[in-house]
């Protein structure tokens, strides 16, 4: 049986614009590898890199999606609270990683994330001050969707439902 796996979605936060560039697969999992490691040391890291994974990454949006095994989950989402920073071509940028769903399947995750960024959109849209603003906010709404060639992704995992 394939082994069960939770997937978490993040979001990137920092105040420094230039972290954006930083946001790669290899700087996020060392900095998520670095915060398990001090939270839990090297028993949580040990668990906790069994087929842990980044499996998405938008450096424009700067969401993320990580995927451990379900068995310990807890133990990274636990530990995310604690990443500082993101590191790259020697170069640190503090931030943070702010999670926003846990999931079964990568599927859950891409249909939480739309209703996140359209509710995102509407607060934007409340606070618009022109009319070209607003239209382009209600077209971003518009395209808030699932594909039908995303929606067949090959790579998900059967939801075994909630613990």
């Amino acid at each position: 049986a394939a082994l069960s796996c939770r997937y978490v979605l993040c979001e990137v936060v920092s105040e420094d614009p230039r972290c954006r560039q930083c946001i790669e697969d290899r700087a996020v999992g060392l900095a998520v590898r670095d915060a398990v490691g001090r939270v839990h040391g090297d028993y949580g890291l040990a668990c906790c890199s069994i087929s842990f994974t980044v499996k998405y990454l938008n450096a424009y949006t700067g969401t993320v999606l990580l995927r451990c095994r379900k068995d310990s989950y807890r133990l990274l989402c636990s530990a995310l609270p604690f990443v500082r920073q993101l590191e790259s071509r020697n170069q640190r940028y503090p931030c943070s990683l702010n999670t926003l769903h846990v999931g079964g399947t990568i599927r859950t995750c891409q249909k939480f994330l739309i209703q996140y960024n359209r509710r995102q959109l509407l607060m934007l849209l409340q606070n618009c001050t022109n009319e070209e603003e607003r239209r382009c906010i209600q077209k971003s709404l518009l395209s808030c969707s699932l594909t039908e060639e995303q929606s067949r992704s090959g790579d998900e995992e059967d939801d075994d439902g909630p613990e």
